[in-house]
């Protein structure tokens, strides 16, 4: 028997990973194979955030799926521009392919006409709202000073969403902090402000270090725990040009989520060995805490629809809920993926 092109790839794959990752990638073999993609070239952002472990693990399953040329694009550095904004603007230009970002900043430049299209819901809530002594929920920042790396970067939107939620006006009652000179966890930790929105590693290192408390876990808190954090999200030129291409990033995402659930330890070797994150127990407990296992079970409409809603009322974004969803949305991919995978 003739070895196929697929079985080609896949056997470079394994020439060149593990043995978890190359079993992983021999999966996706069909007994009939898809059409190869429309182009081998794949450009994935790249931030400091490392609950999207999915994304920087999946590049042998990339290749797998007929990707010869996988991509780490660098758009910008953590503290200006804020992170998750400038990866999304790239996205929405087309100097990105595909990203894993938070849910709530997506939905911005969906609003404002940017070329985003939203795929597929990753992972449920990996943010944590950490405060001081004597705040005890989101109503009690009223007043208070809160430290965001920016204007609608993911800790003012996420921030804004849980504070309309309970009826104060973001704009208003919160005061939000930025600093040139310091990242916002290190201004709550010398207990310059009141409060701090973190995403991995940042929870992992303050509660390693006994720093303030937890107001609200997104993993474990209603509503925001029934909701994706973070989204897989393609630039709409790309998706509307590249369907087979598309469908098999989707399939890769998703096995490497299913990843970060089965073989945790391996996976969080992997973002060290590859230089995603420089300290290991920060990747261990990330990969512990934050819920990769429910991809198959939520809805990502839904996600989208709830903080569309809630940023609605913050005065964030303009259109509705349906807009967003209609201008900014194809499940086409996610369900034939679940169709294949299961769930």
């Amino acid at each position: 028997m003739h070895a196929n092109r697929r079985d080609l790839l896949l056997a470079g794959a394994c020439a060149a990973s593990t043995a978890l990752f190359c079993g992983a990638a021999a999966r996706l073999r069909a007994e009939e194979p898809d059409p190869p993609p429309e182009i081998t070239t794949i450009r994935l952002g790249k931030s400091p955030s490392i609950c999207i472990a999915p994304q920087y693990v999946v590049s042998d399953l990339l290749n797998a799926e007929g990707f010869t040329n996988v991509v780490y694009v660098e758009t910008g550095t953590y503290v200006e521009p804020a992170s998750g904004v400038v990866q999304n603007k790239a996205l929405g230009k087309g100097d990105l392919d595909f990203y894993l970002n938070f849910s709530g900043p997506i939905l911005l430049e969906i609003d404002r006409g940017l070329g985003i299209t939203v795929l597929a819901g990753i992972h449920v809530g990996c943010f944590e709202l950490f405060a001081k002594d004597g705040i005890r929920s989101v109503a009690d920042l009223k007043g208070r000073t809160v430290g965001i790396l920016g204007l609608e970067s993911p800790q003012h939107v996420f921030l804004s969403a849980m504070a309309s939620l309970v009826g104060l006006d973001p704009a208003k009652d919160i005061e939000w902090v930025t600093s040139a000179k310091a990242k916002p966890i290190e201004s709550f930790a010398e207990g310059k402000i009141d409060a701090f929105l973190g995403f991995p590693p940042e929870p992992q290192r303050l509660r390693a270090q006994n720093i303030g408390h937890v107001i609200v876990n997104s993993a474990q808190d209603r509503p925001w725990s029934q909701y994706f954090c973070c989204m897989l999200t393609g630039n709409s030129e790309f998706v509307r040009k590249n369907p087979v291409a598309t469908r098999r990033v989707v399939r890769a995402m998703l096995r490497a989520t299913d990843l970060c659930v089965s073989e945790p330890a391996l996976v969080a070797q992997r973002l060290v060995d590859r230089g995603f994150t420089g300290r290991l127990d920060d990747a261990v407990r990330t990969l512990a805490e934050v819920p990769y296992n429910r991809w198959r079970d939520y809805d990502p409409e839904d996600t989208i629809r709830f903080y569309a809603l809630r940023l609605r009322e913050a005065g964030i974004v303009k259109s509705s809920p349906a807009k967003i969803v209609a201008d900014g949305s194809d499940w086409r991919f996610l369900n034939e993926v679940r169709r294949e995978l299961g769930g």
